[in-house]
């Protein structure tokens, strides 16, 4: 399987060989609509990542599809069970990890993996013989006696995978793993996704990197609860085509206040000494520039760029509400 991005478009039609199938999925907290009639397909064996702003409900529909959490409306299959009436018997064969470390930080990396496989009903033979696997897989080997207080974030954040897919899950959930780690451990925590997706293991991971994101399979963004894009990450920065550019300014801090006043721009962002523009609809999108840098006075040049995902993320979650899912543009 390529570890870029996956076959399909958009919210597939149910099918056999999806993990994860929702349709209509809302919840209500009092006046509060977290989640907004939120339909998503999630294959099996893929990486799928969820991408949006803080309170974008990338938490609360996560809480949904495992279970946690009770929806107000919508309905949900996973691995073939409805949720929430099938929640406990979907428990055994899912993973989940948050943000935050999770396990006892005054037991050792071994005591750690045996009491998560003792809560999984793992027989003890069973349990020493995973365990001793999963130390060698994380690279834990000569450290399994070591209290996981004393870990660096990298190495807790491994433990914590290695705790969720000790009883060899079928769908792994993670909601923001790698927010408190250094990007050499995020790299080699992915890889461990991909070893996992390529084993079979579904996963759905939410995440706030746009260089996490690039790596999904497939890639869904949520804005105030409503799934605004869905679709592998060629598909969505194709969507994007004709509306990037790069200016080249003498004074870029004043052709970015020329620029921000031109109709249709939806973002335009300073990188070293040049500007990203990207615009809300294409057409010669390059030439509205130029023209509105030629009235300011100012000398610059405009060129085309391919879009990448924070100009998909941006038009997204910026777009006053255009639906940027690959069925809505067919």
């Amino acid at each position: 399987m390529p570890r870029c991005t996956g076959q399909g478009a958009g919210a597939a039609p149910m099918s056999d060989d999806a993990a994860i199938r929702a349709r209509g999925l809302t919840k209500r907290f009092g006046a509060l609509v977290a989640v907004d009639r939120v339909t998503l397909t999630v294959p099996r064996a893929h990486v799928y990542g969820f991408l949006g702003p803080n309170g974008s409900g990338k938490s609360t529909t996560i809480r949904m599809l495992c279970g946690l959490l009770t929806p107000s409306e919508g309905e949900i299959e996973v691995l073939g069970l409805r949720i929430p009436e099938q929640a406990e018997a979907l428990r055994r064969r899912i993973g989940y990890m948050t943000q935050k470390f999770s396990l006892f930080e005054d037991l050792s990396v071994r005591e750690n993996l045996e009491f998560l496989a003792a809560v999984q009903e793992l027989p003890k033979a069973q349990a020493a013989r995973r365990i001793d696997e999963l130390l060698v897989q994380y690279r834990f080997q000569d450290r399994q006696k070591q209290l996981a207080g004393t870990m660096s974030g990298g190495q807790k954040q491994r433990l914590a995978l290695a705790g969720a897919v000790i009883h060899r899950p079928e769908l792994l959930f993670l909601d923001e793993p790698t927010s408190a780690v250094d990007p050499e451990s995020r790299r080699d925590f992915w890889e461990k996704l991909f070893d996992l997706a390529d084993g079979g293991t579904t996963i759905l991971v939410s995440t706030h990197y746009m260089d996490e994101a690039e790596r999904c399979h497939r890639l869904a963004i949520l804005d105030r609860g409503v799934l605004v894009a869905d679709g592998t990450p060629g598909e969505l920065t194709r969507a994007l085509a004709g509306r990037t550019a790069v200016v080249h300014a003498a004074q870029p801090r004043n052709a970015q206040q020329a620029l921000v006043a031109v109709p249709g721009v939806l973002s335009v962002a300073q990188i070293g000494n040049s500007l990203r523009v990207l615009s809300e609809h294409g057409g010669d999108a390059t030439g509205r520039l130029r023209a509105a840098l030629a009235e300011a006075g100012l000398q610059a040049e405009v060129e085309a760029e391919a879009p990448n995902l924070e100009d998909v993320f941006v038009s997204a979650t910026r777009g006053e509400g255009e639906d940027t899912r690959p069925e809505a543009r067919a």
